[in-house]
């Protein structure tokens, strides 16, 4: 592989690319660490583990007192898994439902990834979990890592060949960059071990045994409909439609939201238009791409291993010839993209056939039980009495499909008198509303989110209804850290924690999800979060154009400019 990336040339690659090299297709001793009665697995593990879908973490709650004590972390698993577009069975959905109480911390937590990640998992339960997830046709390898992760798209249950041919080809996608290792069989599952020796053969013909220098993500939607956010993966795909039948897909290449806040060098990104190919094209296409990142990428520092500082590295143009010399001819230009939505499909949705579906806002994507909402129990039950379908969105809510009109009735009759309000019942800001998981389970965070999100966003409202803007669908997402796993550097109004109890604010992205917002003011205390929000609200009912939106208003008067603008609505 080729190796000389503008970051580092020197080929002294990092300590983790060095791990992965020695790793033996993802094997390091994990089968020999899972037998060893300890809590925990050691630095190198822990890096091999990622690509099966394990992150470890200890409850950062408990860690000051244990230390006390004299005792080791209270370490637990993040498993993740993947699940293509986010289309599960019924039989899938309550599989995870066992594993999550049997195994993990009681509660499901749907991903920005359209999937499923369990918490809490205790290292002696990780092999019964992977193989329970196994039993329902389900696999983790590939949820985490230095390789493809899940591929995701739009969830919308729509019908007909167009979309059929699209789900195909997203799972074309799926085994063209799936890993090829047996290393998960033999572990997890009790495969044939494979005797590896100095001749060993070759089990990644696409990654070689050093993977991706960084994650890579795909992303799968149709045009007009950004609810994905598509702009913010290394590739996206947007599908453009010829009757029945997919005329191609524009690419487009380079996103991705982590950044360091102390390193100005390390921006997120939107993804940039790249060509437009025919659907026979698509996957040799998407390969290549992936084959330029595997051969120049980054693999000395991993702050600059992401696609995205390639392309800034060595121009568009250059990436361009690369993509087109392996797929072996010139790349058509990219088709001219229109938005028309970036909204979640929550609500009844209009099927064929007569059926219908149901689409479910999750609060922060968090699935568990409650005093106050028993939603994991409600939603089980649903599921094993209709048996409908469950797809995932990128937005962190989930859509009960192949619902007849009768039972979907019901299935909302049920969900409100378990308290669980319905999508039309709720404000649009709680309906566009992320947070990452964060404390206490993020080994990252540095702030808390989750924990703290639901009451910026209760206190956001009642400021909306106070200033008759209540039906204003404004984006608004939290992270407990820069790395934007809740994407809010596209949100209209991002929170990101920059230190314990204090969050940068950004403003001024837009509801298509093709700008970026920008800071404009850092490390403002939670507690003054609505309150430094509300002037620039007043100020929005004030002196909104027709049809504006929140965030092209700040985007319009500057956000430089917009502290200054609105310091009379103080």
């Amino acid at each position: 592989m080729a190796m000389d990336s503008a970051h580092g040339s020197s080929g002294q690659h990092s300590k983790v690319e060095k791990i992965k090299e020695a790793s033996r297709y993802l094997r390091g001793t994990i089968a020999e660490a899972l037998e060893d009665g300890t809590s925990h697995f050691g630095e190198e593990n822990v890096q091999v583990l990622k690509f099966h879908g394990v992150y470890q973490q200890d409850d950062r709650d408990l860690r000051r007192q244990l230390t006390r004590e004299g005792k080791e972390r209270h370490y637990m698993m993040m498993v993740r898994a993947r699940i293509p577009g986010g289309v599960l069975t019924a039989n899938q959905y309550l599989q995870f439902d066992r594993i999550s109480d049997a195994y993990g911390s009681g509660s499901l937590r749907i991903t920005t990834r359209q999937t499923f990640q369990m918490h809490g998992v205790l290292k002696a339960n990780l092999k019964a979990t992977i193989r329970g997830l196994h039993d329902a046709l389900v696999t983790t390898l590939g949820g985490c890592g230095d390789q493809v992760r899940n591929i995701v798209g739009c969830a919308a249950p729509h019908e007909g060949p167009f979309y059929e041919a699209v789900r195909a080809d997203l799972l074309r996608l799926v085994d063209a960059f799936s890993a090829k290792t047996n290393a998960y069989h033999e572990i997890w599952l009790d495969g044939e071990r494979i005797a590896l020796g100095d001749g060993e053969p070759n089990e990644e013909p696409l990654y070689g045994k050093t993977y991706l220098p960084r994650k890579f993500k795909l992303c799968v939607v149709y045009e007009g409909d950004n609810c994905a956010d598509v702009y913010s993966n290394d590739i996206g795909m947007v599908a453009h439609r010829d009757g029945d039948t997919v005329a191609g897909y524009t690419l487009v290449v380079g996103g991705g939201m982590g950044r360091t806040a102390s390193d100005a060098k390390t921006p997120p990104a939107l993804a940039q238009p790249l060509c437009f190919v025919a659907p026979h094209d698509l996957v040799a296409t998407c390969r290549a791409i992936v084959e330029v990142q595997r051969d120049y990428g980054n693999r000395e520092n991993r702050k600059f291993a992401r696609m995205k500082y390639l392309i800034e590295e060595r121009g568009l143009e250059w990436f361009s010839a690369q993509v087109a010399a392996r797929v072996g001819k010139p790349l058509t230009p990219p088709r001219e993209l229109v938005w028309h939505t970036s909204h979640d499909h929550l609500g009844r949705i209009a099927g064929g056939d007569g059926r219908v579906h149901v689409g479910v806002y999750v609060e922060n994507g968090r699935i568990r039980d409650t005093h106050e909402l028993p939603l994991k129990s409600i939603l089980r039950d649903i599921v094993a009495e209709f048996r409908p379908g469950v797809r995932l969105t990128t937005q962190q809510n989930l859509i009960l499909t192949g619902l007849t009109p009768e039972e979907a009735n019901l299935v909302e009759r049920r969900l409100r008198d378990a308290g669980v309000p319905l999508a039309h019942e709720q404000m649009p800001v709680r309906l566009l509303a992320m947070a990452c998981p964060a404390m206490p389970t993020c080994g990252l965070a540095i702030a808390e989110s989750e924990r703290v999100f639901p009451s910026v966003v209760r206190e956001l409202e009642r400021v909306l209804r106070e200033l008759d803007l209540a039906d204003e669908p404004i984006s608004v997402r939290m992270t407990g850290c820069p790395n934007g796993c809740a994407r809010p550097y596209i949100a209209e109004i991002g929170f990101v924690g920059r230190v314990l109890g204090k969050y940068d604010v950004f403003l001024g992205a837009n509801q298509a999800g093709t700008r970026m917002n920008q800071l404009y003011k850092s490390q403002v205390p939670l507690e003054e979060l609505v309150s430094t929000i509300r002037p620039l609200l007043r100020a929005f009912r004030a002196e909104r154009q027709p049809g504006e939106s929140f965030g092209d208003y700040c985007a319009r008067i500057g956000v430089d400019a917009l502290e200054a603008h609105v310091s009379a609505w103080v």
